[in-house]
């Protein structure tokens, strides 16, 4: 019986790729890291799965997933989302810190509280227990697209400015020349030596 199977770098974002996962139903490890895998992803119940990599596909909703994974791979105890969107990395994002990846965590661990090691990291007795007391409140929140925000062109949001009403000869600008005088007492340092003077 297969107990580790890799299935890395196939490049198939197809669900009916992973179809066949379910004769491998004593799978203990199992590898699906760069398959352009999204949050379609459709696993069949692997109880004896422990090991799970996920890295580097296209996944983005990340509840969905932990939800499916609490469904399907009861004993996992190793997760890897390294390299998606779903997990806040400032690796992969600018716009990501430290603090992101703290509340991923915890939401994580929250959703699947037997795993041992989340990414390359060994999940820690502190962050158990914050999982337990924040985890549920760690939900990362995006706002819904609608279909009619899709639908609508680029041309909708463009609002050029109004066309000239006015004559180009007549002007509403002034210029004029100010002179400065300086009446301090402190020095105004070399504000008056010119650059062929240095």
């Amino acid at each position: 019986m297969k107990k580790y199977l890799s299935l890395s770098g196939n490049h198939s974002s197809n669900k009916r790729s992973l179809e066949g996962l379910s004769a491998f139903g004593s799978l203990e490890e199992l590898i699906l890291d760069n398959n352009l895998l999204g949050d379609d992803l459709v696993l069949p119940r692997l109880p004896g799965l422990h090991t799970l990599t996920l890295n580097k596909n296209q996944i983005t909703d990340l509840e969905c997933l932990l939800d499916h994974l609490a469904e399907v791979t009861p004993a996992l105890e190793y997760l890897s989302l390294l390299g998606n969107v779903a997990c806040p990395n400032e690796l992969v994002s600018l716009e990501k810190d430290e603090e992101d990846y703290k509340r991923y965590r915890c939401f994580v661990l929250h959703k699947l509280p037997n795993l041992k090691f989340l990414d390359a990291r060994k999940v820690t007795r502190q962050e158990r227990e914050e999982a337990l007391v924040r985890g549920a409140f760690m939900k990362v929140v995006k706002p819904k697209v609608s279909r009619e925000d899709d639908a609508v062109s680029p041309e909708h949001h463009y609002t050029p400015l109004p066309s000239a009403s006015r004559e180009l000869t007549s002007h509403r600008g002034v210029l004029g020349k100010c002179r400065y005088v300086y009446y301090g007492k402190n020095s105004e340092g070399n504000r008056f030596i010119r650059d062929d003077q240095l």
